[in-house]
């Protein structure tokens, strides 16, 4: 009995549940001029889908894409092209679960320093004139 209530407590330890999303982890990292942000699941229970979210350090969250859920003991990875607004700036990303039938619960938040090149930053600047 006791080993199976170790067992339990480990499983339980080793993934962190939100809404109906057991996530394994959630790591986010500067990659050259992009973010890249990976995230495995052991379980999924009506997770119809993750909306990833990005704020800087003094601004409010935005959804920045849709992912859809892909069931048990899945792995994500998105990569997040269009952060490059200033220098050494701090991002903090978040996931939004989505159930089916339309509520949702938030991730922890993780922050990542990002420092762009400088073609990629005058890019972002030319981009947000044509919005």
């Amino acid at each position: 009995m006791k080993k199976a209530f170790y067992t339990v407590l480990t499983l339980l330890l080793a993934a962190n549940l939100f809404g109906g999303a057991f996530l394994s982890f959630f790591h986010v990292s500067s990659d050259d001029n992009n973010i890249t942000l990976n995230w495995q699941t052991t379980q999924e229970i009506n997770v119809k889908e993750y909306s990833v979210e990005r704020r800087s350090s003094s601004g409010p969250f935005t959804e920045i894409a849709l992912v859809a859920a892909k069931g048990n003991n899945s792995v994500y990875s998105y990569v997040d092209e269009n952060a490059f607004k200033t220098n050494d700036a701090l991002y903090l990303y978040r996931l939004k679960i989505i159930e089916n039938d339309g509520t949702y619960s938030y991730s922890i938040e993780v922050a990542v320093s990002h420092n762009p090149t400088t073609v990629k930053r005058t890019w972002g600047s030319v981009k947000a004139l044509f919005r």
